[in-house]
């Protein structure tokens, strides 16, 4: 028998979003269409989440999709996602962290990367050194769809600490600068409308507090509310000062 494992406030929120960041799924669609990709093709994205963008890749596009998810309770709403969507043989499902996984995978056409941290096996790498470390696992003429916070202007120092205990970001021109410097050239860029950006701490908080509403005994309750509340309280603290943003990078010669 399977122990359960623990719920958390990422795996409520993820169960009921679509897509696990701040962008919608029709601009996801929109830009890999744009890399004219389909069958034969192959590709990775990292910190699959709820796996729906994994899905949408294989489903829609054709892809032979590799789906890494570090968190062994994200991975199994993953998982069964996958299986649910009758495409074990087309979305490989690995468990670990992405820096590991990229060294040991041969170069892919399209990496996806929404949110991800770590991704160099650095800890908290620069923009610069994220972006090199992806296009390494590029073939030739390959694609890479990031996205991420985007600072909007210079952020107050108390949410830049607390916003980037994970992650380094920046602004736009700062992100456009990075990826040039890493050897790709920047095909698209978006930044999410206000109310598609806010509405994903808004849903997760939401499902989050409803979960614990309903299991008020669970174990878990008390953490999953203290992360509803910091969350919160984050987006408050950060409304003036963040957006996210969508970019479409090709690698150059």
């Amino acid at each position: 028998m399977t122990a359960r494992l623990p719920m958390s406030f990422q795996r409520i929120a993820y169960e009921a979003l679509e897509v696990c960041n701040g962008v919608e799924l029709a601009a996801l669609e929109a830009a890999v269409a744009r890399t004219g990709l389909g069958e034969g093709a192959t590709a990775i994205d990292i910190g699959t989440g709820n796996s729906t963008v994994a899905i949408r890749l294989a489903r829609r596009f054709g892809l032979a999709v590799t789906a890494i998810e570090l968190d062994p309770v994200m991975a199994e709403l993953a998982r069964s996602r996958i299986a649910a969507a009758g495409l074990g043989a087309e979305v490989a499902l690995i468990v670990a962290g992405a820096a590991a996984v990229l060294a040991e995978t041969p170069p892919v056409d399209l990496i996806v990367a929404l949110g991800t941290t770590d991704v160099s096996g650095e800890g908290r790498p620069t923009p610069e050194a994220g972006f090199r470390a992806l296009r390494r696992s590029l073939k030739p003429g390959g694609w890479l769809l990031w996205g991420d916070i985007v600072w909007r202007g210079e952020p107050p120092a108390p949410l830049r600490q607390i916003v980037e205990l994970t992650n380094l970001y920046t602004d736009d021109a700062g992100w456009r600068a990075a990826a040039l410097a890493a050897g790709f050239e920047v095909v698209e860029a978006r930044i999410s409308p206000p109310e598609v950006f806010e509405s994903y701490p808004r849903d997760s908080i939401a499902a989050a507090r409803a979960w614990a509403d309903a299991h008020p005994q669970a174990p878990e309750t008390p953490t999953i509310r203290f992360h509803a509340d910091r969350v919160e309280a984050i987006t408050a603290f950060g409304r003036d000062h963040i957006d996210f943003g969508l970019y479409l990078l090709r690698t150059t010669a």
